[in-house]
């Protein structure tokens, strides 16, 4: 069966439809997971929030300071290196449960991708090439996501249809 009421004019399918509709949603699987995990990685990994020693946010950020694109953002993360590496990984925490549950799902990608670009800018600016970096890629990743939200299987849908 095809229909034609597509917006484009062309003949559509109810598989083509559903496939559209949800279209995101493995994006937002994706990137909710991974951030979910990397704030709880940071929070548990041995040594990683402390101020010195191999491994640790500290050392990370004087490692980059020379080489990010802004290096006056890593002076002030290097003030205090636990209290931002808390913050980097609560941040992560909280984006990608908003993302994965559909709460507020423009604000929470939002707050992906403003943690993306600072690690862009920061860790991973001096990568090369550029596409061997992860970071932009993530920036890229959420764009989507703060444009379009969670229509489909999220609190913000489930608010939207009451």
């Amino acid at each position: 069966m095809t229909r034609t009421d597509a917006p484009s004019g062309q003949r559509t399918t109810p598989l083509k439809e559903q496939a559209t509709r949800y279209a995101l949603l493995p994006l937002r699987i994706f990137l909710g997971v991974t951030f979910v995990y990397a704030g709880v990685d940071k929070l548990t990994a041995a040594g990683f929030l402390a101020e010195t020693g191999s491994g640790s946010i500290g050392e990370l950020m004087r490692g980059v300071r020379d080489t990010s694109a802004i290096p006056a953002l890593v002076d002030l993360a290097l003030k205090a290196p636990v209290g931002f590496g808390v913050a980097i990984a609560i941040g992560e925490l909280l984006v990608g449960l908003g993302v994965l549950a559909g709460v507020l799902t423009r604000l929470a990608a939002a707050g992906g991708l403003l943690i993306s670009l600072s690690l862009w800018l920061t860790v991973s600016w001096a990568v090369t090439p550029y596409y061997y970096g992860n970071d932009l890629a993530y920036l890229m990743a959420w764009t989507p996501l703060v444009l379009a939200g969670a229509p489909y299987w999220s609190f913000d849908s489930m608010i939207r249809s009451r």
